[in-house]
């Protein structure tokens, strides 16, 4: 039978099935790995792509019970969270997992930052880093209003306002993104379309071109060590990935039963709460902006993100003009220091 089908399925689709399999193997299975991966603090790459895809298949099911408008909102995340069955453990693994996906991110890029995996040719993989970064803590900020209890409602309230300061186009996204001029149930609704659509699918987009270069041009060996061993993907890269993914989903899963998502009070637009916070990877952001002008600090952040997008171009110029060989080193641990600093300093204020 399995000959027949296979005769069956050739004829309609002429594939070249021994072509197919070594180019598969090739890519998939004897892929070359430098011998440095080995080491699990290298091997952080695929972590962010394993969240991903927990965030979303956990997201698809809390969609199910979600109504994303003002009236119900708060009442639906209260019956996922105490009704659903196992709805506040789907719930917290969603929440943990978009908060281990940001500092999963953070780790992958310091890595590459200071082994310089950025270099020549892998630029523009660079490039498509940061943007996934910026998509993905955009995904986060989208998240958090779904919730639409005081402290999501303000924060979102105050992180949009903040859009209006970017030069010459903060004024429109800010009035597409909240479909007026104050947030609403239109601002509510267009959210949630980002959150469960347009960003998740861009952001996919991009994990498939970064995978893509990151075959074109193989797994980055270490600065000066070109002729470092290397080893095949499969099995030994392989079961390393298996087991980091396990791995995750049991942390996940712990931080969801010792420390539950909590609820907060419902949102309510005519009394501003005492304390307004963003989630722990805005702090820094949220600190600077409490001792600046706003429109100064907006600059700042976009003259920042410029410049670690384009990083690479950056620093190579700077080593061939001034053959500052190690400022990669100093750049980044100032910018790691200064954030701790900014985020501890901020825990310890509120």
């Amino acid at each position: 039978m399995s000959g027949k089908f296979k005769s069956w399925f050739l004829q309609r689709f002429p594939i070249d099935t021994q072509k197919t399999s070594t180019v598969m193997e090739k890519i998939f299975i004897k892929e070359p790995i430098p011998k440095h991966m080995k080491y699990w603090y290298y091997a952080l790459g695929a972590t962010p792509l394993i969240l991903f895809l927990i965030m979303v298949f956990t997201g698809i099911l809390l969609t199910f019970y979600y109504i994303p408008s003002p009236a119900k909102a708060y009442e639906s995340v209260v019956y996922i969270t105490e009704e659903v069955s196992m709805g506040f453990w789907i719930r917290g693994i969603h929440r943990w997992g978009s908060n281990l996906m940001v500092i999963a991110m953070f780790l992958h890029m310091g890595r590459v930052f200071f082994t310089r995996g950025y270099r020549k040719p892998r630029e523009i993989n660079w490039v498509l880093g940061v943007l996934m970064l910026l998509v993905t803590l955009t995904l986060c900020f989208t998240g958090y209003s779904m919730i639409y209890n005081q402290l999501s409602y303000w924060a979102t309230t105050v992180g949009t306002n903040m859009i209006k300061e970017i030069p010459l186009i903060g004024a429109p996204i800010l009035y597409l993104l909240r479909g007026g001029e104050d947030v609403t149930a239109n601002t509510l609704t267009r959210f949630f379309n980002l959150h469960i659509g347009f960003l998740p699918t861009i952001l996919f987009i991009l994990i498939i071109v970064h995978i893509i270069f990151v075959r074109m041009h193989g797994v980055a060996k270490l600065e000066d060590k070109e002729d470092e061993e290397t080893y095949s993907f499969y099995p030994e890269h392989f079961y390393h990935t298996l087991i980091i993914g396990l791995f995750l989903l049991a942390v996940l899963s712990a931080l969801t039963v010792i420390m539950p998502p909590g609820l907060g009070e419902q949102a309510n637009p005519n009394v501003t709460p005492p304390h307004i916070k963003p989630e722990w990877y805005f702090f820094a952001v949220f600190s600077v902006l409490k001792f600046v002008p706003l429109k100064l600090g907006i600059y700042f952040f976009t003259a920042l993100i410029i410049v670690l997008t384009f990083w690479p171009f950056f620093d190579d110029f700077i080593r061939r003009k001034w053959q500052v060989r190690r400022i990669h080193y100093w750049v980044g641990s100032l910018t790691i220091i200064l954030f701790l600093f900014l985020t501890v300093f901020e825990i310890i204020v509120q």
